[in-house]
């Protein structure tokens, strides 16, 4: 009867601990609280984020690792859309992992709004599909786009800066209509981003 509770108590254990691992049996410390982070981009300017891992932990978490691996320095604001988005991170090696989007549509809760400022991750497919496709590509929104809540995981805001998101949307001439630039030129580089203390 000793063996069997024993047994019965290691299998608890292991099935109750499976959420603290991912598919390669990694553990994973998901990161709480406040981060700061300082953003550079070459000819424009510093835009600073604050990013809440409190509602968002997994994406705060993923892009605090890809900031310490230092894998945005030297990356490029690829896409810009005036009066709606600019957004970076492209990985062009496309070895980094995917993640679970944080947002209503996905079961999970996330009160940051879309507004003027937001800081969110961008995604493959659209609001029906898609939802954990979300890795190394980020978004700064210019102008109010509520539409974006509930199917995209906002998590943090530019404290600082936003004159230099403004400058960026306003000094791109050619790209698309979905914002893509075209011209090389044009493209912004991101030059760093790193933690800062506030």
């Amino acid at each position: 009867m000793k063996k069997v509770f024993i047994i019965m108590t290691l299998i608890f254990i292991v099935t109750g601990c499976k959420s603290l691992f991912t598919y390669e049996n990694e553990k994973i410390e998901y990161l709480k609280g406040k981060y700061n982070v300082e953003m550079k981009i070459k000819d424009y300017g510093i835009i600073e984020m604050e990013l809440d891992a409190d509602v968002a932990p997994i994406t705060v978490t993923n892009f605090m690792n890809l900031v310490k691996e230092e894998f945005y320095n030297g990356n490029t604001i690829h896409r810009v859309m005036k009066d709606f988005v600019i957004q970076g991170g492209t990985d062009i090696s496309n070895t980094h992992k995917e993640i679970k989007g944080e947002f209503d549509a996905n079961g999970v809760s996330n009160d940051i709004s879309h507004v003027r400022g937001t800081v969110s991750m961008a995604r493959a497919g659209d609001q029906n599909s898609g939802f954990d496709t979300a890795s190394t590509q980020f978004f700064i929104v210019q102008k109010d786009s509520t539409f974006l809540d509930h199917y995209y995981a906002g998590f943090g805001k530019v404290t600082k800066g936003m004159d230099v998101v403004d400058k960026i949307c306003n000094s791109i001439k050619s790209s698309d209509e979905n914002g893509t630039i075209m011209d090389d030129d044009e493209v912004p580089l991101i030059e760093y981003i790193k933690e800062i203390e506030k």
